[in-house]
């Protein structure tokens, strides 16, 4: 049997229900030959044009929402490359033939993202159901009954989209408060004995949950030596972020008095299992020693640190790995190695956000991060910092929440 190239957009013009693509920036791309019979547009009128300039609101009614809600559906989509699915919405439309004179119309919309090779969004699919004539059958008392019961199945899913809407409000107040206890719990930015060192942390963009990344640098006894951290709880809100302050708290001092990076995240781990929500957590622990100029690592399910070298050559520093925080029933050493380091080196350490794409395996993201680490390896550790975020965050803002420490070595 010949192989046929298929036609995309010709299936895409075909399509039996109203569809059309939108830029993030809410322009229409294009419409499919139903989305233009249904909405009583040309393609002229449509395509190429801003959405809310082709379907305003209804001047003569100031109660209208369909706008404002089509809006925020479109926007979570943008900021969180999720699909959203409304409810029943009525959103009155111009009347083609009569200019001036408004349609009473219900409308079922769907959103979904379209994703580039990135993870960012490159286009919205907004595909909608009309349902007006659902909604008149609802109020003739002799009409088809099954007419009627699908009417009031659309007028209780309106219902249920407004206490929907409730709910997002009481999670984005969590998620501010989650955020402000973060930013509180978190250390303030400033030098390390004499060193220099940058920190970033970016929560993700527009979710409606906040996670519990954290970074931590300690002066530790000793001629010349600090201690970093970074680690990212499972879960989200105000939970993840309680239980972050308390994994910070612990590990910053038992890195004290612990015999070196292992054996703190040990004492962490027997903490961990007293702490609720603190299941699985990853977490790194470093020591930098100039003394000797040595770095002392072991992680519990983190992503490995990156040691960049003068010359711009990247080492990730991946040789004492081992299970998250409670991973493990039985209690084993966790491992510790050692590297060595010269004088103009920079140590990066950082939270998956920073790299991991939804569509990607671990190691492009590894990968990306080594190829900008390399073409910035002459920034200094604020501008560096700076040079990562704008590098590697999405345009459209972050997927996950994002922590990141450099340090000049």
């Amino acid at each position: 049997m010949a192989e046929t190239e298929t036609d995309y957009a010709a299936v895409f013009q075909a399509l039996p229900g109203m569809v059309a693509l939108l830029t993030p920036d809410l322009v229409y791309a294009d419409a499919n030959e139903e989305f233009l019979r249904q909405s009583g547009r040309t393609r002229e009128q449509v395509v190429g044009r801003y959405l809310f300039d082709v379907f305003p609101d209804n001047p003569g009614d100031s109660g209208a929402t369909g706008m404002r809600n089509l809006a925020a559906s479109l926007t979570r989509v943008v900021e969180s490359g999720e699909r959203d699915a409304m409810a029943l919405q009525r959103y009155d439309v111009e009347s083609a033939e009569r200019p001036g004179e408004w349609e009473e119309r219900y409308w079922s919309p769907v959103n979904a993202p379209l994703l580039g090779p990135d993870g960012t969004v490159v286009l919205l699919i907004h595909k909608v159901e009309e349902v007006t004539e659902l909604i008149r059958a609802r109020s003739r008392p002799l009409g088809d009954r099954a007419q009627v019961l699908e009417a009031e199945l659309y007028t209780r899913a309106r219902e249920l989209q407004e206490v929907n809407e409730r709910l997002r409000r009481a999670h984005a107040r969590e998620r501010e408060v989650a955020l402000a206890l973060q930013r509180a719990m978190l250390p303030a930015p400033s030098p390390v004995r004499h060193h220099r060192a940058a920190v970033r942390y970016r929560p993700a963009t527009g979710a409606l949950n906040v996670c519990g990344d954290w970074y931590d640098l300690v002066d530790m006894p000793g001629e010349d030596r600090i201690g970093v951290a970074v680690g990212d709880v499972v879960g989200h809100g105000l939970s993840a972020a309680c239980a972050m302050g308390q994994l910070r708290s612990a590990l910053s001092a038992a890195s004290l008095v612990a015999d070196g990076p292992a054996q703190a995240l040990d004492a962490l781990g027997l903490y961990a299992a007293s702490v609720e929500g603190a299941e699985n957590t990853t977490v790194v622990q470093t020591c930098i020693d100039w003394s000797d100029h040595t770095i002392m690592y072991s992680s519990a399910g983190h992503l490995p640190p990156a040691l960049l070298c003068a010359d711009g050559s990247v080492t990730f520093l991946d040789q004492a790995t081992d299970p998250p925080l409670g991973a493990r029933p039985d209690r084993v050493a966790r491992p510790q190695a050692t590297v060595e380091f010269t004088e103009g080196d920079t140590l990066v350490l950082y939270t998956d956000g920073l790299i991991e794409r939804r569509v990607e395996d671990i190691d492009t993201g590894l990968a990306r991060l080594a190829d900008a680490l390399t073409r910035h390896r002459r920034a200094g550790a604020e501008d560096l910092a700076d040079a990562l975020l704008l590098d590697l965050l999405p345009l459209s803002g972050a997927t996950d929440d994002t922590a990141l420490v450099i340090i000049d070595l």
